[in-house]
């Protein structure tokens, strides 16, 4: 570590690391997401479905994230698990224009909010529903009630219609999660 590192870090200069996992079924737009978030000079051109994970790195105005964006296809969510204990956060991705597989995507929401390393932990949620664009989607309201996020009583938790190819509601989300983990850490 070098003389400036350790200064800003007195002065209270240097960004907060954070470590964010993204979550959500396959095809939901996860990867689109977190492309989108990143510098533009960093974000890929063409986006191919995630096997396994992916791990990315973007700084906003005051938080260094460490994204990791898991796969959502059925035999890679148990991989979920282990990466829930170092997570400050969750960005939960909904395709909102999949009604079919809403019932899964609340049963791997309960799964997970369930499990014995998030349960316990006041870690913000952020939830896009993402796809708003489509014909026939539904809206961030209707996908929170299918999902039943208002039973979410011990996390702090967000909702945000989405368009993850044109950008639309990403910033929201962002500066929601942002501000959450900020106020959580002092």
């Amino acid at each position: 570590m070098g003389l400036l590192d350790k200064l800003s870090g007195w002065l209270g200069l240097r960004k907060k690391e954070v470590n964010v996992l993204c979550l959500g079924l396959d095809n939901g737009g996860k990867t689109t997401i977190i492309n989108q978030l990143k510098p533009s000079n960093t974000a890929a051109q063409e986006i191919v479905p995630t096997i396994g994970f992916n791990i990315e790195k973007f700084k906003s105005s005051s938080l260094s994230f460490t994204v990791f964006d898991m796969s959502g296809q059925s035999r890679y969510r148990s991989l979920w698990e282990h990466y829930y204990k170092e997570s400050n956060a969750i960005i939960f991705v909904i395709d909102s224009s999949d009604k079919l597989r809403m019932v899964v995507a609340k049963e791997e929401l309960d799964n997970l909010l369930n499990h014995e390393d998030i349960c316990n932990k006041k870690i913000p949620v952020l939830f896009f529903a993402n796809k708003t664009d489509l014909r026939d989607a539904l809206s961030s309201v209707k996908v929170s009630q299918m999902l039943c996020l208002e039973n979410i009583k011990d996390k702090p938790w967000h909702i945000c219609a989405s368009n993850a190819i044109k950008g639309e509601g990403l910033q929201e989300g962002l500066d929601w999660l942002q501000d959450r983990i900020k106020t959580m850490n002092r």
